[in-house]
């Protein structure tokens, strides 16, 4: 059961294995995409399409249609990696050997629907995948394997994120192949260390000025490709992608350029000088932090972000 891009490298491994037999994939329906709004297929249909694996995407997997579906299968193992929808007990008491998830955080720091984002947005230095059970509550189920992986402070989302999908692959057979064996490990989660993250919006990406340089810089990195980091000039969005610590002292008001920079504006935040190195006018193709000021009317002293307020409860992390 998956629909991410996460779910891919998974599902490829359990196809590969000479001990397992993958029966069907379940997943999400086909939604609008693009601008044109078509509807297509999830990153884990798509790939389980082109291998032949027989589908099966229930608006609702609750349903009673879809239960006796999957109970029609027989499955030995239930496999979760990135899924989307909430599995009832009646799906989850069906497989001799239970229903295990894959979950990119070293649990049970960062339970909840976007995890990596929020590692490399807090500015953790490492994060992880845990192979546990699923349970009714959400991420809440004992721990079989874990695996550390660290975060750079080059790193995005994107890269961890495809990191940690391998990862969470090869860690997902040894725990899978524990499970034949019948000697699986089992740790339950420590309740004092549980953190939740909640599921991201646009308005996450907004970037409040105030904050210090090496937070603004953090979210940037770790809100890649979506839900995207932004401020505003001149009333339109302007997209952030890449940016840089600037280490002269503030002097002016945080969102205020204070200084045109040989690689993009300069901008004083509440703790420092970031110099934005790649951005996104409202409109146009990404691109470099100089090429925006050669054909902006930007001198220091403009402010970005001045146009709109920020409500200080969005982009909460944990």
């Amino acid at each position: 059961m998956g629909s991410d891009e996460l779910a891919c490298p998974a599902l490829n491994q359990l196809l590969a294995a000479p001990f397992t037999e993958v029966v069907a994939i379940v997943t999400q329906p086909d939604r609008p995409k693009g601008r044109r709004q078509r509807l297509a297929p999830c990153a884990a249909k798509a790939f389980a399409a082109a291998r032949g694996v027989p589908i099966l995407t229930p608006e609702r997997i609750s349903r009673p249609a879809v239960v006796a579906r999957i109970r029609e299968w027989a499955p030995d193992l239930i496999v979760v990696v990135a899924y989307g929808q909430y599995i009832p007990p009646s799906i989850l008491a069906m497989p001799p050997l239970g229903a295990i998830n894959l979950h990119p955080s070293l649990l049970p720091k960062y339970r909840g629907a976007s995890p990596i984002q929020w590692a490399v947005a807090n500015g953790d230095r490492e994060t992880g995948v845990t192979i546990l059970y699923v349970s009714e509550q959400m991420d809440a189920g004992d721990v079989i394997l874990q695996r550390s992986e660290p975060i750079t402070p080059a790193d995005t989302a994107v890269n961890v994120s495809a990191r940690l999908a391998q990862a969470g692959a090869d860690l997902l057979l040894e725990a899978v192949q524990a499970l034949r064996e019948g000697t699986p490990s089992r740790r339950p989660q420590d309740p004092t260390q549980v953190t939740t993250v909640h599921k991201l919006s646009k308005e996450d990406g907004r970037i409040d000025w105030q904050w210090p340089a090496e937070q603004i810089r953090n979210r940037i990195r770790g809100f890649q490709p979506w839900p995207g980091c932004f401020t505003t000039w001149q009333g339109a969005r302007l997209g952030l992608w890449a940016a840089e610590l600037w280490p002269k002292p503030v002097t002016q008001p945080p969102g205020t350029v204070e200084e045109c920079g040989a690689r993009g504006p300069i901008i004083a935040t509440g703790a420092g000088r970031l110099c934005l190195t790649e951005v996104q006018p409202a409109g146009r193709k990404r691109m470099s932090g100089q090429a925006w000021l050669c054909g902006q009317p930007l001198a220091p002293g403009s402010a970005l972000g001045a146009d709109t307020a920020l409500d200080p409860a969005v982009g909460r992390g944990v």
